[in-house]
């Protein structure tokens, strides 16, 4: 059995990662009632009880002090990463895999990525280290973190890089929530296009998620909840309301929209956490979707986003599921796929669905989806007999997709705005070991992944003789 460790950086990165691991073990308490230890457990899991290592008895749902997630915390605030530990999950959590400062790293990147990167850089290896030791056969590094703040963009970054220095072998994908335009951080430009840069060149796969796309995907569940058809009724153990995600006070504005990311989380890992009659391995998410290696941006839509009321599911609804994670509304980013160029596309589906159901819908549904020329076969699936908790079925899909391209030039544009000013740029450049042609650099990085996706949608994905800048990813 593989195992994989989650690595939790910034503010956001926490706050994602404990609704994670509270609907996980939600989830293996559903489906575990005896609360053994076992493999789906291991996975992300250790087993704290010297006395049952052999797997035996070890409570999920209840007396989780046996059980420690595979995970790496990372703040250098310590109000949230505090909260967690106040709150009911703090058992999960073994506090030598925990590292806090004070001060925080003040919205800048340069301080995430310079300052604190170097201050603590053998403190995080060494966290990384005893969390990989922990693990029989290590498959896969999760990364969260957003790309607004500065220790999420700038610290994430840095231990990304790290990870690829220390784990060259082992598969790191990372989920990093993109700042909407109207973001209250100003520098929020600044940090995205320098952390864009780091994405671009040290991750294998990127789960580009933003802020925007979930409010307006909240917003619309409120909205349908206030319908009072019976149809849309949303019960409370849907996958936005679901109580206080390992966090201890009031629910938060934005816990719900934490809860969708943390579904994307749970959805890609199912199959490392289940069984299932096709089951996927995490490695062969970048394996088969990205054939060229810059271009590593999957745009994730999820299905269902809520519980309805009546959870009997015919043949007409499972189809709808399908044809909803190809509609703009269940897309974690704001983008238009179909008016796009897919590259590969994976679907990992959770429940009882049969192979059957997923090679008629896919059937159904090629028709429609622009795929590049010499990979019209370019889909994989997974199938994971365990649906999450609340759910008959659900499905998340992956696209390798062109339209990625308008949110990473719209970001350029927000950059340029406040870089033509030279808008707050003292504040990075005071920082040691940060230069200006740092920001040159991200820009042209960025610029050049914007070429790539602009060469493909020109010559609809043909491989042409002239194109250079695409190498085959090996």
């Amino acid at each position: 059995m593989t195992q994989s460790v989650v690595v939790q950086v910034g503010q956001c990165g926490n706050q994602v990662g404990c609704r994670f691991w509270d609907l996980a073990l939600r989830e293996h308490a559903h489906v575990n009632k005896r609360g053994v230890y076992d493999e789906a457990l291991s996975s992300f899991f250790r087993n704290m009880d010297s006395r049952r290592s052999d797997g035996g008895s070890c409570s999920v749902g209840g007396k989780i002090q046996h059980l420690k997630a595979r995970a790496v915390l990372v703040d250098m605030e310590e109000g949230v990463v505090n909260e967690i530990l106040q709150g009911p999950l703090r058992e999960v959590f073994d506090s030598t895999q925990l590292l806090t400062d004070v001060s925080g790293s003040g919205n800048n990147w340069a301080v995430g990525h310079m300052t604190y990167g170097s201050a603590y850089r053998e403190q995080i290896v060494d966290k990384l280290r005893k969390a990989a030791e922990h693990c029989d056969c290590l498959q896969c590094f999760f990364l969260i973190h957003s790309m607004g703040g500065g220790t999420g963009s700038g610290l994430g970054t840095r231990v990304l890089s790290l990870l690829e220095e220390e784990f060259p072998e082992v598969c790191r994908i990372v989920t990093s929530i993109y700042p909407s335009a109207e973001d209250d951080v100003i520098t929020s430009p600044y940090n995205s296009i320098l952390a864009m840069k780091e994405l671009t060149e040290h991750a294998d796969c990127v789960l580009p998620v933003e802020n925007q796309s979930l409010v307006d995907i909240v917003d619309k569940i409120k909205r349908m909840s206030h319908v009072g058809r019976t149809s849309s009724v949303i019960k409370t153990d849907s996958t936005v309301i679901s109580g206080q995600g390992g966090l201890s006070g009031a629910e938060k504005p934005f816990d719900a929209m934490n809860n969708i990311v943390a579904n994307l989380l749970l959805n890609i890992t199912s199959s490392a956490r289940f069984e299932g009659s096709l089951n996927m391995d995490l490695n062969e998410i970048a394996m088969n979707l990205v054939p060229f290696p810059r271009l590593h941006y999957l745009v994730p839509s999820l299905t269902p986003l809520y519980t309805l009321a009546d959870v009997s599911v015919p043949t007409r609804r499972l189809d709808q599921m399908f044809s909803d994670a190809f509609s703009k509304d269940h897309q974690l980013i704001r983008a238009d796929p179909k008016r796009s160029l897919y590259l590969a596309c994976a679907l990992m589906v959770r429940g009882d669905v049969q192979v059957s159901d997923l090679r008629r819908n896919i059937e159904r549904l090629k028709p429609s989806l622009p795929f590049v020329s010499w990979n019209q076969e370019g889909w994989k699936t997974g199938l994971c007999s365990v649906p999450p908790v609340g759910h008959s079925h659900s499905l998340l899909a992956l696209a390798n997709n062109t339209c990625v391209k308008p949110t990473f030039t719209e970001l350029r544009e927000r950059f340029t705005k406040l870089y033509r000013k030279k808008a707050h740029l003292h504040h990075y450049l005071n920082v040691e070991g940060m230069e200006q042609s740092f920001f040159s650099e991200a820009v042209s990085s960025l610029s050049s992944l914007i070429e790539e996706y602009d060469h493909l949608d020109a010559t609809k994905g043909r491989l042409m003789p002239d194109a250079p800048r695409l190498s085959i990813a090996r």
